[in-house]
């Protein structure tokens, strides 16, 4: 089963966001996996 996450920046501050991942990790339940995502060129939002 695919789910999508689609995420909204607010202020279109994609760097606080990154930041938290990289500091928290994605939050993911155990069994899900990432595949990869792409950002709008607006920077508003994460695929």
């Amino acid at each position: 089963m695919l789910f999508m996450v689609i995420e909204k920046f607010r202020n279109q501050n994609a760097k606080a966001v990154y930041r938290r991942l990289r500091d928290e990790g994605r939050g993911f339940p155990d069994g899900l996996a990432y595949v990869g995502s792409w950002v709008t060129a607006d920077v508003a939002r994460c695929f």
